[in-house]
């Protein structure tokens, strides 16, 4: 039997919010592994908040851009579109900045650990 694919979709093409802040989308999930696509609008994470997670993240900013900064360190890493970076399992992180003008749009890999 063959399988068909699913529908073309552009990764890029996503409606403008219309608040601030952040919804995420699910693109694929599979034992041990979770495809996102996060679209930001001027949104941080609370002050004193941290993600911490159980699991490894590689994240892209595939437009616009933000801050985020790691735990331990005192600066934020300021990003722009196609810049990317691995996050190993519970290094704790948060967002900074994301513009307020124009939709920041991330592409998420979540690898659990065996």
């Amino acid at each position: 039997m063959t399988r068909k694919a699913p529908p073309l979709f552009n990764f890029l093409d996503v409606p403008r919010p219309e608040v601030p802040g952040e919804a995420l989308e699910v693109l694929l999930a599979r034992k041990g592994v979770r495809l996102e696509r996060i679209v930001s609008l001027g949104h941080a994470t609370p002050e004193g908040e941290w993600y911490d997670q159980r699991q490894d993240e590689w994240v892209m900013l595939a437009a616009g851009r933000a801050a985020l900064l790691i735990e331990g360190e005192e600066k934020a890493r300021e990003m722009k579109a196609g810049d990317c970076l691995l996050l190993p399992a519970h290094c704790r992180h948060r967002v900074t900045w994301t513009d307020p003008e124009s939709p920041s749009v991330w592409l998420a890999l979540h690898i659990m650990s065996e």
